[in-house]
């Protein structure tokens, strides 16, 4: 199945990006059940890119940080999750062309199938307008994450700074348990509860992915406790 000329000009506008050769966008759209030639060549080049562009941005911005801090700040940025989350907002698995087996079986909300589209287009991007044009299309894609970034030196996952505070005080370990898995297998949603030595009551927390939801339970923990803390 073609991708239609309307669908792909409603993508150049909400990526910010008008293609000289649309060719290089309709196939960084097209997933190897679909078509031989197909997004994964452009998806290597545009992992790359990616991460050469935020690498240099942090390096920029934070000139202090060490490079254990510069490493953690990127990994938060540039992982299957993130760019799933921003190829949601781009409606981006509307426009993708899939094979039959994968549109039936919900390929298009899949996240790894958005995270490799999303790369394939920044690499489709850099090849069509270039390394400032790649850049520019990338730091406005993830403007809002890179402004939450006011320490670089405190980014941390949730789950490690939740440990650590129980490591200090010589408690028990956090565990998680998985309360509840809800939608269909492409779409699921997990509800994890996290129970921590600290706290009368569980945590909970909830994600697309089992991390992602003891992730959320976790920062919930934290802000109960850091609530606790203060108050005493």
């Amino acid at each position: 199945m073609s991708i239609s000329a309307a669908s792909l000009l409603t993508l150049q506008n909400r990526l910010g990006y008008q293609f000289q050769d649309i060719t290089l966008l309709s196939l960084a759209l097209t997933h190897r059940s679909a078509s031989q030639q197909h997004n994964q060549r452009l998806e290597f080049l545009g992992d790359a890119v990616l991460g050469f562009v935020i690498a240099q941005y942090l390096y920029e911005k934070f000139d202090d940080a060490p490079e254990g801090s510069l490493s953690q700040a990127r990994a938060a940025l540039v992982n299957r999750e993130t760019l799933a989350s921003v190829a949601r907002e781009l409606s981006l698995g509307s426009h993708l062309t899939l094979g039959a087996g994968e549109r039936k079986g919900g390929g298009k909300e899949r996240d790894s199938i958005l995270c490799d589209a999303l790369e394939a287009i920044l690499g489709a991007v850099y090849l069509d307008g270039g390394q400032k044009a790649c850049q520019q299309c990338i730091l406005d894609l993830l403007a809002e994450r890179l402004v939450e970034l006011s320490d670089v030196t405190n980014i941390r996952d949730a789950k490690t700074r939740l440990q650590e505070i129980m490591q200090g005080r010589g408690l028990a370990l956090p565990s998680y348990q998985v309360a509840g898995i809800t939608g269909e297998e492409h779409q699921q949603v997990f509800n994890v509860a996290c129970y921590v030595a600290l706290l009368k009551s569980p945590t909970y927390g909830t994600g697309r992915s089992r991390r992602l939801a003891e992730q959320h339970a976790a920062q919930q923990a934290l802000s109960v406790l850091e609530g606790l803390i203060s108050s005493s």
